[in-house]
């Protein structure tokens, strides 16, 4: 079957090479960016390039940090998990097994969260299968983040070998990656701002609260490119964008459901969903998913994904993570499985982890000594 997926922007650049190309930076040798005595990579967690043009004038200084072609590309799927993976790997999703939100132990029922299964499920570290960057760059490298991330999992198999530093608080968070990264010649330090994504997933990327929390974003990174020392470089990027998606663009999976039908398990998220298929039933639940969805939504076989590359190279150890049947939304829609006893997950408002521009194409925006 012919494919139709999205182009991504001619101009992006991938989020997997903006790490390797700072570091290459403190020794003259990037093709991305200028020379640098040492870099901040600052990942606004939820801010799509687009969020950020529609809403420029609530951040005026990091709309004017760049242009429309200043961008990159995040992974598939575009989700926290694979995409910081990713970000911190140089690795994409087929090689490093972070296939999305949720996804299946091979030879096993359990499907597990990519970012608390470590913690909550037993996930080993070795589930993570490419070296960080944080511990194999040759450099001091610097983790700026909320207090809560200290010793998770995730941060476990993802900054391995990094020196971490737990502030709560936004402003402060930016200074004092601006003070490690100024006072440490040669080092990479790795910002972290989560508080716009988990409002977006409340509230909606278009809510007033959403606005409020990108104004905050936008001052203290002004005040952190303004706090850089001479000859120290700063990138602003995300992981993923957002799209509102209203109550009533539901799909809610039933019993009864002809979409069930063959289903065994369903991992990913509600924007990009692994179906893993009852042992013979791969191509029925490909047909019925199609015939019923494709009017909305990418709806691939296991094969054709891999065959996409959208994934990059997929190992064989990381392709039985990866659903029978992968459903990718186009449209303003989200899938929930109805049947699940938690119906929290139903209240959020923002989404992502789909193939849309919306998603996928984040800010790369040049500060102190890049711009």
């Amino acid at each position: 079957m012919s494919l139709s997926l999205p182009a991504d922007p001619l101009r992006a650049r991938s989020l997997t090479g903006v790490v390797p190309q700072m570091s290459a930076a403190l020794d003259g040798r990037s093709d991305w960016f200028a020379p640098a005595k040492s870099a901040v990579v600052l990942v606004v967690d939820g801010l799509g390039s687009l969020n950020l043009a529609a809403r420029a004038g609530h951040a005026r200084f990091l709309a004017q940090a760049g242009t429309k072609k200043d961008v990159a590309r995040t992974v598939f799927p575009s989700t926290t998990a694979s995409a910081l993976t990713s970000l911190l790997t140089a690795t994409e999703p087929g090689e490093h097994g972070i296939v999305g939100y949720r996804a299946r132990v091979p030879g096993t029922d359990d499907v597990i969260n990519q970012l608390r299964g470590w913690d909550t499920d037993g996930l080993p570290l070795s589930w993570q299968r490419s070296v960080p960057l944080t511990s194999s760059s040759g450099r001091p490298f610097f983790v700026v983040t909320k207090r809560e991330y200290a010793g998770t999992g995730f941060t476990a198999a993802t900054q391995a070998g990094a020196e971490f530093h737990g502030v709560d608080d936004l402003v402060e968070r930016f200074e004092t990656a601006a003070d490690l990264a100024s006072r440490t010649p040669g080092s990479l330090v790795y910002l972290y701002a989560p508080e716009l994504d988990g409002l977006g997933h409340r509230r909606g990327w278009e809510s007033d609260e959403w606005l409020v929390g990108l104004e905050k974003v936008d001052a203290a990174a002004r005040a952190l490119a303004g706090a850089l020392a001479p000859g120290v470089g700063a990138i602003v990027t995300a992981d993923h964008g957002m799209v509102d998606v209203p109550r009533h663009r539901h799909i809610l999976l039933r019993e009864g459901d002809r979409l069930l039908e063959g289903v065994r398990l369903i991992g990913g998220e509600p924007r990009m969903l692994h179906l893993y298929a009852e042992p013979g039933e791969e191509r029925a639940v490909l047909h019925n998913w199609r015939v019923a969805e494709a009017s909305r939504s990418w709806v691939l076989s296991r094969e054709e994904l891999i065959a996409s590359g959208l994934l990059g190279p997929v190992d064989a150890e990381v392709a039985p993570r990866i659903g029978d049947v992968v459903v990718a939304a186009r449209s303003a829609v989200v899938y929930y499985d109805d049947r699940a006893a938690d119906k929290s997950p139903q209240k959020m408002i923002g989404q992502h982890g789909s193939l849309t521009p919306e998603e996928r194409v984040v800010p790369l925006l040049r500060l102190g000594a890049f711009a």
